[in-house]
């Protein structure tokens, strides 16, 4: 039998810091060649920058995985910042800004559960999808002025956004809700 504690100790600390450290090699040794490969056939098209926001939702995955396992305010936030920095560690391609992404990634991704102590542990439909949401938002905006989105052309702009939502509520919503689904049938784990 699996519980999902909703206290801080050694046991959510550990399985926070798994989470981030298993996401973090995904992002890099998985994710990231996928979406450098993707994005380098679209360099001819004129659309590469729309490539950037359609695996967006893929990199917001550990803070949802995280609240699931640790049902509480902080595991997302935590877990996208320690997937982050190990993605950081071991060769991610966006150097020390992964941490600060990761940092607001995680927290917006809370939104969604943020405040009640219940959502946390319901884990919804409703506060997985506004957390990624709201974790699109908390990714685009930043990247919007980091990385000179706004030069492109306002449709390009509003396809990448489209794109970026889209992402962010198929890969960080309902796919991470369907794998906890999974977990919840093959764990029936309580919550304390």
């Amino acid at each position: 039998m699996f519980t999902r504690s909703s206290k801080w100790n050694v046991k959510s600390i550990i399985l926070v810091s798994l989470i981030g450290i298993i996401m973090g090699v995904i992002y890099t040794y998985g994710f990231n060649n996928v979406y450098n490969l993707v994005k380098l056939s679209f360099l001819p098209t004129g659309y590469a920058p729309v490539v950037d926001n359609i695996f967006t939702g893929l990199w917001y995955m550990a803070a949802p995985l995280a609240m699931y396992f640790v049902p509480t305010v902080g595991s997302g936030t935590i877990g996208e910042l320690i997937a982050a920095t190990v993605e950081m560690a071991i060769g991610g391609q966006w150097g020390t800004l992964t941490i600060l992404e990761g940092l607001i990634q995680g927290a917006t991704n809370e939104i969604g559960f943020f405040p009640k102590k219940s959502r946390y542990e319901r884990f919804s439909w409703g506060s997985v999808l506004t957390g990624a949401f709201f974790a699109n938002l908390g990714g685009f905006i930043p990247s919007y002025f980091i990385f000179g989105w706004s030069h492109y052309r306002p449709s390009l702009q509003i396809l990448m956004f489209i794109a970026s939502m889209i992402s962010a509520l198929l890969f960080d919503g309902v796919l991470v809700k369907l794998i906890t689904n999974l977990f919840d049938k093959a764990l029936k784990p309580k919550t304390k």
